[in-house]
């Protein structure tokens, strides 16, 4: 099934500490195609890699991401709470990741507010080589990102049953796909999006029967936190 796009969640999440160098390390291993990651912004106006708005859950930090700088994030341990073996694990910028990545995967940078968008596009610039698509459950956000830059590669999401309206709004905005929440594919969603001209990648799938019935589904790819189980059990 060489052509079912696997995307690393946060890296390869289900092995290593999510959104870290080590995590995407261990997801290129996997034999990944591209990696997810997530992007909020220090204090001083930094992307940095990491899901949640504030730091406790995955850093020995307290409080939100926004009232730190880059240099008191960078002295956060992000690695002991998955595993001893991990201490000492930094949290990446975004700037780190796309060196790291270079052309080797696709990187998905899902954004989490309209003040990063604009610092992502910026750090973007600096790397026109960098094979990036940009995601993010603000729909307007996107909009706004689509009318700064005309060929910026964006990919709406979807956790609402009501996922035709955000179809609609990506087809309106050119996007390149659309990732919704597995519980909501279905061959109506499917179709859809193979008539809008999407490209269609659910999240998150670790279960390899559930990866096998949407790759028959017609589903392009999925997002997993375990990609070497999954890419081995589709290679069977």
């Amino acid at each position: 099934m060489t052509d079912f796009f696997l995307w690393g969640h946060r890296g390869a999440a289900a092995v290593a500490p999510e959104n870290t160098l080590s995590s995407f390390s261990a997801a290129e291993e996997a034999g990944v195609d591209g990696i997810e990651l997530d992007v909020h912004l220090s204090r001083d106006g930094v992307p940095v890699v990491i899901h949640d708005d504030t730091l406790e859950r995955t850093t020995d930090g307290r409080g939100a991401v926004s009232r730190q700088t880059l240099s008191e994030l960078r002295r956060l341990d992000a690695g002991r709470w998955f595993a001893p073996s991990f201490a000492g694990e930094r949290l990446p910028t975004l700037e780190e990741v796309l060196a790291w990545s270079a052309e080797r995967l696709r990187v998905n940078i899902e954004i989490k507010s309209a003040g990063a968008g604009t610092a992502v596009l910026e750090l973007l610039a600096a790397y026109p080589r960098a094979r990036v698509l940009v995601s993010s459950f603000d729909h307007g956000l996107l909009e706004t990102l689509r009318q700064g830059s005309k060929h910026l590669p964006l990919a709406f999401l979807a956790e609402s049953r009501f996922w035709r309206r955000g179809l609609k709004r990506a087809a309106a905005c050119r996007a390149e796909s659309f990732h919704p929440r597995v519980d909501l594919v279905s061959a109506p969603m499917v179709a859809a999006c193979r008539k809008q001209g999407l490209v269609l990648y659910p999240w998150t799938v670790d279960d390899p029967a559930v990866a096998g019935r949407l790759w028959r589904l017609g589903a392009a790819g999925v997002f997993t936190n375990d990609p070497l189980k999954i890419r081995r059990a589709l290679s069977r």
